[in-house]
């Protein structure tokens, strides 16, 4: 048996850190959303026991396991089925690019292998197994707009959040997650701060958009602010990095705008552009 799934990416519409834990986390407030960038993830399955994983153009060292292959592994072993899981995965998310598709992958190959298995996990329960993955897993699980909390595993829905384009560009710089977490300087986090509300207007989502982690990854990586100059002067109502970096997004209010600014000249030809919109709905997509 084999089927497809698509594993969307997603981007941070604001990200606050708000401390550093005991165990070296951090505890984060954070407004994230799945968008229409996918991975494309095959599943098979059969008697033979093991979990395989192919993926073009990464090579994976002998013992070495992505997420994707954790997660098989973690589901099989929590349900102490007896099955062999063949993973392939067609990657389109670029990688290190705080986007979230290492992420993606695992709730993918979590929530296919619960369907394709007919085990009957509820949302909540692969949930736990997820967060012990990547904290991101859990938020690609709950499928909705999110308000993330705790190191990202808290989860709570956003709902009105207005339906705008977004143009993605990925200078081709690899960003380390871990690097830019251990350089960032924590000031006073802000007070009160809520969920946001929202009722249906680009500059609702404008308005909103704030990243801690810039303080860190731009400088280091002066490029990523020249897509935010270079966004913005193609037309965005806003800009902002994703996550770590060092994906940059712009917020448009209409496909044609987007398109249009997609190929504005002020963004390089070496840079990697995406036209995308909010995914809707909940669970696996079909691919």
């Amino acid at each position: 048996m084999r089927k497809t799934y698509l594993a969307p990416a997603k981007i941070n519409l604001c990200l606050h850190v708000l401390g550093r834990r005991t165990d070296g986390y951090h505890d984060l407030a954070m407004l994230m959303q799945r968008i229409s960038l996918y991975d494309r993830i095959s599943l098979g399955i059969s008697s033979k026991s093991g979990v395989t994983t192919r993926c073009a153009g990464v090579d994976l060292q002998p013992n070495q396991e992505n997420i994707a292959a954790r997660a098989a592994r973690a589901l099989l072993d929590v349900t102490g089925v007896k099955a062999g899981v063949d993973i392939e995965i067609d990657k389109q998310i670029p990688v290190a690019a705080g986007l979230g598709g290492g992420s993606s992958n695992a709730a993918t190959v979590l929530m296919g292998l619960n369907e394709m298995l007919d085990l009957g996990f509820p949302s909540a329960e692969l949930r736990k197994i997820g967060v012990t993955l990547g904290a991101d897993v859990p938020f690609f699980i709950f499928g909705r707009p999110a308000w993330a909390t705790g190191i990202g595993d808290v989860l709570e829905e956003v709902v009105g959040l207005p339906r705008v384009w977004y143009v993605l560009v990925n200078p081709g710089i690899a960003v380390s997650t871990a690097w830019v977490y251990g350089n960032l300087r924590l000031t006073s986090p802000p007070q009160d701060l809520k969920i946001p509300r929202f009722y249906g207007t680009p500059q609702e989502a404008v308005a909103v958009l704030h990243n801690d982690l810039e303080s860190v990854t731009i400088p280091r990586h002066p490029q990523i602010g020249e897509v935010k100059e270079a966004l913005l002067a193609s037309g965005a109502s806003g800009a902002l990095m994703s996550g770590s970096g060092s994906t940059v997004f712009g917020v448009f209010s209409d496909q044609g705008e987007a398109l249009r600014a997609a190929q504005s000249p002020g963004l390089k030809r070496d840079w990697r552009v995406f036209v995308v919109q909010p995914v809707e709905g909940t669970g696996t997509i079909g691919g």
